[in-house]
């Protein structure tokens, strides 16, 4: 039973890492921190390591949202909260017809580097991706 409780607490932390994991602003590459205070002048946001890249979320307008930035300065992507209701018909459709009595618990549009636009809803722990025209890319868990 030992064993069974360390082989768990053992996965557990080798899981964590790949994890979002929250940072001081001192620990984040002085070329993601300029990068971001370019593309948002005098907006403050919270860090965090996600995989190799590092993402900051924020509010801007009213509106939440997070930059995934890499070391190097380039905006991966941009994500922002919008309302279920603004997801496109078609991502609303494929929900209702794949989630059946499943809510949505939060709606984002996500605007790739090269400016492709994705839409996510997210339910039961998992991001649901859309392409820009509704069309179902992929599941991925949150």
């Amino acid at each position: 039973m030992k064993e069974l409780f360390f082989i768990v607490v053992a996965a557990t932390i080798a899981v964590l890492p790949a994890c979002g994991q929250k940072l001081k602003e001192s620990q984040v590459p002085a070329l993601a921190k300029t990068s971001f205070q370019k593309k948002y002048p005098g907006v403050k946001g919270s860090w965090d390591k996600e995989d190799d890249n590092y993402e900051v979320n924020f509010k801007q307008d009213g509106k939440a949202m997070s930059a995934v930035i890499d070391k190097n300065g380039t905006i991966v992507e941009t994500e922002t909260d919008i309302p279920v209701t603004d997801l496109p018909r078609a991502v609303r459709d494929y929900m209702k017809a794949h989630y059946a009595g499943v809510k949505v618990k939060e709606a984002a549009k996500i605007v790739k580097a090269n400016g492709d636009v994705n839409y996510e809803a997210e339910v039961n722990h998992k991001d649901v991706i859309f392409d820009v025209n509704g069309k179902f890319i992929k599941e991925a868990k949150d």
